[in-house]
């Protein structure tokens, strides 16, 4: 198991206290991509929240290579940096950054020489069939092309773990099945790869959903 998911509870104080997330259990393994399936406000991006140590259970566990979270924050922004790898639905791109700006900081945050991360941001470019938009700003780039730009990112520190958060739910059917076809290529014997959808067309592609 590279992920482990130990009675999981979220809940959010307000006027009203929200359970998002009762109790939930799971062994996420490597070499498998796995599908987060249910409507809006099911708790699918809580969960991806979670995983991603972005933010913290009420209570339970996430245990990581069998090592516990203890919720560090230096720790786990290194960890994150470093093994996990985020995709969202509405591309997260920085907006005064290029292309490949955007693709070699993520490597810079994950303590990659400079000349290095412009080169594996180059070859990631070409991979996903982007080198002619290397020098465009995501105002000037397609939703798909965005996208793309985006998986670049999140697997140029090689992570371990690709957290996907609806990442075809803005673009058309066509662009959304190239888009998801780029993802699950992602995937290798050392990695896992968690995405949330609405979909079940996409949901159903996944080895657990």
């Amino acid at each position: 198991n590279l992920i482990k998911i130990s009675k999981l509870n979220k809940s959010f104080e307000g006027i009203k206290k929200i359970n998002v997330l009762k109790s939930i259990s799971y062994n996420f393994k490597k070499g498998k991509i796995y599908s987060l399936m249910g409507p809006s406000g099911s708790g699918k991006s809580t969960l991806l929240n979670l995983i991603s140590l972005i933010d913290r259970p009420t209570s339970g566990s996430i245990t990581f290579e069998n090592k516990k979270i203890s919720y560090n924050t230096d720790e786990n922004d290194i960890l994150r940096a470093n093994k996990i790898g985020i995709i969202y639905q509405q591309d997260n791109l920085l907006p005064d950054f290029t292309s490949l700006e955007n693709i070699y900081l993520a490597a810079l945050a994950g303590g990659i020489n400079e000349k290095i991360a412009v080169n594996k941001a180059k070859n990631l470019l070409k991979k996903v069939g982007l080198t002619n938009r290397s020098d465009h700003y995501p105002s000037q780039l397609s939703g798909g092309e965005k996208q793309r730009i985006s998986i670049a990112r999140a697997v140029v520190n090689n992570p371990q773990v690709i957290l996907a958060d609806e990442p075809t739910g803005s673009l058309d059917l066509q662009t959304a099945k190239e888009i998801f076809k780029l993802l699950k290529n992602q995937i290798n014997k050392e990695r896992l790869i968690i995405f949330a959808t609405h979909n079940r067309f996409f949901a159903n592609k996944a080895d657990c959903l």
